[in-house]
């Protein structure tokens, strides 16, 4: 028996499982690039207004921070500039797809059910890593492809495409590698995880210092390196390549060297007695859910400080382009280009908020179908209390995120202009402005989850719609019926001189049917369901 003999039927497998959600983050990531594009050749039609731009931005080390530098004034440069924060995005779905398909089926038990068939030892992590590779291929072409077809140069298309994908191989390989280090999943992407914020710390610290050699030693410094559409430096796509086969050999012979189900590092003991906290479904939840709540409030914090820090500078390189103002005015309020800019920045961190909320939501879905739900309803804990211990946290979960985001934007932009008593509550109330429309997707979320379980991921796919409309809705002119169907176009732009709550209360009375709803019918069906 060869060591690949079943790798086939494992591939079939893993699509079959992702034909949702693979082609969802593939196609909206595919899709957010050539938004990008169509932006700038409208809103800097000339090379005069293009420049003045390029300068603004490469001048402003907090911009540069989040989204690399700048390397030319075209449209395509500065949409590859403006496309750079997507490699983190791209990096983060290629190792938790990997993870997801690899550590996450030993742990619930189903490598080894299919390890008892004919199956050789390498086929489970090369299938994983074969289904996420090709994702991330087919992502750069079709990236190259959309934008191309907006009227940028091929060549340069082709190599910002490929770029993103060599980015995603390399992450996912990383995956791959976690994976065989420690017998959990959570903990493999906190490996994964960790070692992705080491890269785009390196990359941040070397694009704001100028300190072009700490750069190179992040493989997300790579893509914007390659100078897609100023010079196409296409020997930098080696790199990517050579490291993804390095990661490869060493995470090939380790997963054949420890037993099936235990990781290479030694698990860390917990005490032998549970403490106070877990006596109830509450204590439990928060045990599963505090992970996530502390390391997506430092991410968010850290995005915060560095949108805070940028706003100030991002008003100021519009000015003189009336379009640039009147569209970023009407995105954000009248009260100035910068809060403009941190009205839009504020309301996508509403939608990565959402994400939390669906996240935390779904952890139930996984808690039945891993067969820990079970014993727990089998005692005195009720299905409501054990529901409700989780919907708890897709609800406050949500709100410490954009709290922290608001808090961390409205610091440094308080310091920027000297105001920050002033600042402060204010960009804290922007932020939590986003929070209705949040929990509007977590209730669908938990609403799924109640009365079609098998369909609860299709929330993720909602959320993907959202994005699509709030990215794309202004620059197809779609209609506005279409527009109002995601829930953060009803979301109003508090920093503007005038709005009312009334939106607000309208979508967390939503966003309560729904969960209510969830409960409701979570109550009456069986236990579990596939």
């Amino acid at each position: 028996m060869s060591t690949l003999t079943g790798t086939r039927h494992l591939v079939r497998l893993i699509l079959r499982r992702d034909r949702v959600l693979l082609p969802l983050w593939v196609l909206v990531l595919a899709v957010l690039p050539m938004s990008y594009a169509t932006s700038f050749f409208e809103l800097f039609p000339t090379a005069a207004e293009r420049a003045a731009y390029a300068a603004g931005t490469a001048r402003n080390p907090s911009i540069v921070a989040l989204l690399g530098p700048v390397y030319g004034e075209s449209v395509g440069a500065l949409t590859a500039q403006r496309g750079g924060f997507l490699l983190v995005i791209i990096a983060l779905a290629s190792l938790l797809t990997v993870i997801r398909h690899t550590r996450t089926e030993e742990e619930a038990g189903r490598r080894e059910l299919l390890g008892g068939t004919v199956l050789g030892r390498y086929a489970g992590l090369t299938a994983a890593l074969l289904v996420t590779y090709a994702a991330d291929l087919l992502l750069g072409l079709l990236t190259a492809a959309g934008l191309v077809a907006t009227g940028l140069p091929a060549a340069g298309s082709l190599a910002y495409g490929l770029a993103g994908a060599l980015v995603g191989v390399v992450f996912a390989t990383v995956g791959g590698l976690a994976a065989q280090l420690t017998e959990t999943a959570g903990g493999a992407r906190g490996i994964a995880i960790a070692v992705l914020g080491a890269a785009f710390a390196l990359r941040l610290a070397g694009d704001a210092a100028e300190r072009e050699w700490l750069s190179w030693l992040s493989p997300l410094g790579w893509g914007p390196r390659i100078r897609a559409y100023e010079g196409d430096r296409w020997w930098v796509l080696a790199l990517p390549v050579a490291l993804s086969a390095l990661l490869a050999a060493v995470a090939y012979p380790l997963s054949v060297r420890r037993d099936l189900g235990a990781g290479l590092l030694p698990p860390r003991l917990g005490p032998a007695t549970a403490g106070e906290s877990l006596a109830g479904p509450f204590g439990l939840a928060w045990r599963l859910h505090r992970g996530q709540i502390l390391w997506w409030s430092v991410g968010f914090g850290l995005l915060g400080l560095i949108l805070g820090g940028a706003a100030k500078a991002a008003g100021s390189s519009v000015e003189g382009n009336p379009q640039l103002e009147q569209i970023m005015t009407r995105i954000g309020g009248a009260s100035g280009l910068a809060e403009a800019y941190l009205g839009a920045t504020l309301s996508l961190a509403g939608l990565a908020a959402a994400g939390y909320g669906i996240q935390a939501a779904l952890r139930m879905r996984s808690e039945e179908t891993d067969g820990r739900a079970e014993p727990l309803l089998a005692t005195g804990v009720t299905r409501t209390r054990w529901l409700l211990s989780h919907v708890l946290f897709a609800l406050v979960g949500p709100a410490v995120v954009l709290a922290v985001t608001g808090f961390a934007t409205g610091l440094t932009y308080g310091i920027s202009v000297h105001d920050v008593p002033g600042e402060l509550p204010r960009m804290v109330g922007a932020a939590l402005a986003q929070l209705p429309a949040a929990w509007v997707l977590a209730g669908l979320a938990v609403l799924l989850y109640g009365l079609l379980p098998r369909l609860a991921g299709v929330a993720w796919a909602v959320l993907a719609v959202c994005v699509l409309l709030g990215q794309l809705g202004a620059v197809l002119e779609l209609s506005q019926w279409l527009l109002d169907l995601s829930p953060f176009t009803h979301t109003p732009q508090v920093l503007a001189d005038h709005w009312h709550a009334t939106p607000l209360w309208l979508l967390t009375a939503v966003a309560l049917l729904l969960a209510t709803t969830g409960l409701t019918a979570f109550r009456r069906r069986d236990l579990p369901t596939t």
